[in-house]
């Protein structure tokens, strides 16, 4: 046998091994994805998460299907995937809602940093005072007069109790002493509807989801909750700059996996995310919702959510809210 041969039969049987062993890994994704949004369909999460799914889908070759699981602020969902097969399958599209509902809840079905393992935090999204066209104010400071002079008598709405979207608004109203009836939704869209229609006077939520309603006069807008003004309600003021300091309140998303699913998995999913996070068509409905990019790694989400955690605790154990 020629040197030359010799050499290309040991390169192929020192490659059998490797050969085999990709041959043993399964094939992922093998069927569908399941994306598990825990809030109705409609609202600022599955909003987002729609447009996500698909470009994500074109890139791993699998249909990625959105599955609304809705209440309990999140926690129904968010437990679902917690309890799922940890093969990749299933999703968890989750808010920021994640990181505040240990301090609010004592029993909560899940560990958020037990059963659930980070992929990426996708997006950031700015809150919007709005109030319904029947009331009679214009600005910030018009509305705190308008409430101070009304103790309990009007309402707001919001995603849920607990959510990000009562939490502004409540410690909004609490830095000005003020009263209003608390009236939680499952989840943003319905909130908003009562909005409309006037049932309850005014509610701070996601931009992405209340701006086609401001922008249809359906809505006014008095404040935005980011620490600047934001591109599509340029003529909106802060809360800080109008009225408090400092204020700033956000919310956020991001995808997360059943704890034990495959580091290869992961990977991929969050490659799948970062690809639709840059395709242009995505920033630019994004854009248009007002909801800004992110894309971070496995280890830095993880890290953000740790964060997130510790620091909402501080705030919620320091305002007393509870809601068990």
């Amino acid at each position: 046998m020629s040197r030359l041969n010799r050499r290309t039969l040991l390169a192929a049987v020192a490659a059998w091994p490797a050969a085999g062993a990709a041959l043993a890994q399964p094939v992922w994704p093998t069927r569908t994805l399941r994306m598990v949004v825990p809030f109705p369909p409609g609202g600022p999460t599955d909003i987002v998460a729609r447009v996500l799914a698909e470009r994500m889908g074109r890139e791993l070759g699998q249909a990625v299907v959105v599955e609304n699981r809705a209440g309990a602020n999140g926690s129904i969902g968010n437990e679902a995937v917690a309890r799922a097969e940890p093969d990749g399958h299933t999703v968890l599209y989750n808010t920021s809602s994640i990181a505040l509902a240990p301090a609010l809840y004592k029993h909560l079905p899940y560990d958020v940093l037990r059963d659930l393992a980070p992929v990426s935090q996708t997006a950031s999204i700015p809150l919007v005072l709005a109030v319904t066209p029947s009331l009679p104010v214009r600005d910030l400071g018009g509305f705190v007069a308008y409430l101070r002079d009304r103790p309990g008598a009007l309402s707001y709405g919001s995603a849920g109790s607990g959510n990000v979207t009562h939490l502004a608004a409540y410690f909004l109203l609490r830095s000005q002493g003020l009263e209003a009836v608390h009236v939680p939704y499952r989840g943003s869209a319905p909130a908003l509807v009562d909005a409309v229609a006037g049932q309850v006077q005014f509610l701070t939520d996601t931009v992405n989801s209340a701006l086609p309603l401001i922008r249809e006069g359906r809505l006014r807008a008095l404040a935005v909750t980011s620490r600047q003004r934001i591109a599509p309600l340029p003529g909106v003021p802060t809360v800080a700059e109008a009225l408090i300091p400092d204020f700033e309140v956000g919310a956020w998303q991001g995808m997360m996996v059943p704890a034990g699913t495959p580091g290869p998995v992961v990977r991929r999913l969050h490659d799948a995310v970062l690809k639709a996070l840059a395709d242009n068509d995505v920033r630019a409905k994004l854009a248009e919702q007002g909801t800004e990019p992110i894309g971070t790694s496995p280890e830095e989400y993880g890290r953000i959510l740790r964060a997130e955690m510790e620091r909402w605790g501080r705030v919620i154990a320091e305002s007393g809210v509870k809601l068990d």
